[in-house]
């Protein structure tokens, strides 16, 4: 998809990848850039909100480490 940048430095994004996106007027967006690709990112609202739960899971690793740990320490 192609889009051409004004005079004014302004982007029409299209309105299927507005309404596929969620971006709406007043939204404020990032515009981040990634080594030669620039990406207009949404700014979350409660960005610590957003992160809750976001590394919960299997516990895992958590175990293999404690696990090596007691097994060193035994061995001391």
């Amino acid at each position: 998809m192609n889009v051409r940048i004004s005079q004014k430095g302004w982007v029409v994004i299209p309105a299927a990848m507005r309404a596929k996106y969620g971006l709406k007027p007043g939204l404020d967006v990032q515009v981040v850039d990634y080594g030669g690709v620039l990406a207009l990112v949404p700014m979350l609202k409660n960005p610590i909100q957003a992160g809750v739960g976001l590394l919960k899971g299997d516990d895992l690793l958590t175990r293999a480490i404690t696990d090596q740990h007691r097994q060193e320490r035994a061995r001391e």
